[in-house]
């Protein structure tokens, strides 16, 4: 059975930003496509609906795809490609990308917009716009719908060194991952906010087991150690076994920061913002008040989804998401 689509819109609030952004030569602009491609936000919003409907756990990877290839040379959809002049150095292949999924959703959705608008909407565009509907379309409650700024083209290159390079790794320090935002101007408050996205999703023992033996780290809950030392107790099952992020995972609420103020960070990073006297005071703020979190999210989020990003005659609008024009 479905449901009306009008359930998910702005379940709890919208926000906004400016209407443009300049880029080197043109711009991201709010409906970018309103008169090249009308319905390019709605063909987008329907396959997202469909696939959390039939899969909850949609939403962590469409936001992660969206995340990870902003981090890599900026938002250019090039995490999407299958070939470069390497196949085997392709950005996904990239060991900070394991287990990044839901790339078949991109492709569906390219497919659609190329039938009523042939080589119009980026791959670029159309990762930014899926995770903004994944963040938004809950049953329970619904993050803040942001109004992400369209325009970009997509890159004709991807590379899986870069990738190694510039994805944060899974047991990154507050420092660093400070350093990461501030080089794209987003603040410390925004940063958090972003750390924030954990509240979705489920972590792969891979990348905390080392906070699991061969002693515990001592900021883990005791509770919540044993529980996760349960859960990864065989080390040959590390790249398949798995916790949820925070007691929400199909949610987008601030239970995490409620979570990690606990001792229930599954990763280094959220065991460490919950503690550091630079980080700490947004954690407990956010913990209080989901208004602000989803206030500080969508100022970080637009920051980040338009840094780096190719527009005007720059790069190319891909006819296939997976692979660059020839």
């Amino acid at each position: 059975m479905g449901f009306p689509l009008a359930l998910f819109l702005c379940t709890l609030g919208c926000f906004s930003a400016s209407t443009a952004i300049a880029g080197i030569s043109g711009i991201l602009e709010l409906h970018f496509y309103k008169t090249s491609c009308p319905d390019a936000e709605m063909i987008v919003r329907e396959h997202v609906t469909r696939s959390m409907l039939t899969d909850p756990s949609s939403a962590a990877p469409l936001l992660r795809l969206a995340f990870h290839d902003c981090q890599v040379d900026g938002c250019d959809g090039s995490i999407l490609l299958k070939e470069s002049s390497n196949s085997l150095e392709i950005e996904a292949q990239s060991q900070k990308n394991f287990g990044i999924r839901k790339l078949d959703i991109m492709n569906n959705i390219k497919s659609s917009l190329e039938e009523v608008c042939p080589q119009t909407v980026s791959c670029a565009d159309i990762i930014q716009l899926a995770a903004r509907d994944a963040i938004n379309l809950h049953l329970q409650a619904g993050g803040p719908f942001i109004k992400v700024l369209t325009g970009r083209r997509d890159s004709i290159s991807a590379s899986k060194k870069r990738a190694e390079n510039q994805l944060p790794a899974s047991n990154i320090s507050v420092n660093e991952f400070a350093k990461i935002f501030h080089e794209k101007n987003i603040n410390l408050q925004e940063g958090v906010a972003l750390i924030g996205a954990h509240t979705l999703g489920i972590g792969h023992c891979r990348n905390f087991e080392e906070r699991l033996r061969p002693v515990s780290d001592p900021t883990l809950s005791p509770t919540f150690s044993l529980q996760l030392q349960t859960v990864c107790s065989d080390p040959s099952l590390a790249d398949v076994a798995f916790a949820q992020n925070d007691a929400t995972a199909f949610i987008f609420d601030n239970h995490y920061f409620i979570d990690i103020q606990n001792g229930r960070g599954l990763l280094k990073i959220d065991s460490e913002i919950a503690t550091d006297p630079r980080t700490m005071p947004h954690v407990i703020a956010f913990g209080k008040d989901m208004q602000q979190f989803f206030h500080m999210f969508t100022s970080g989020f637009l920051k980040l989804s338009s840094h780096k990003v190719l527009v005007g005659e720059e790069g190319e609008i891909r006819r296939d998401c997976s692979f660059k024009n020839s």
